[in-house]
């Protein structure tokens, strides 16, 4: 999901957030900015829905057209 709905918790918050890791890899968000945190997880999202997430991303302004294309 790109964004939390009313009423949802987070109980860590982002910046003591390392690793992640899915199915699909794992990834160390220790240090990265919002653009390539954003990036990172859509990397290991399911196949099916990361053109979906960059979408949204890119909406919510997580992601650039400048960065859009940056590692």
């Amino acid at each position: 999901m790109p964004v939390l709905e009313l009423g949802d918790m987070v109980t860590v918050p982002a910046s003591d957030v390392s690793y992640i890791v899915t199915e699909y890899g794992m990834v160390n968000l220790k240090g990265l900015s919002v653009w390539q945190r954003a990036k990172a997880l859509i990397s290991i999202a399911h196949p099916s829905f990361r053109e979906e997430l960059t979408k949204a991303a890119i909406k919510a302004g997580f992601i650039t057209r400048g960065t859009l294309n940056l590692h």
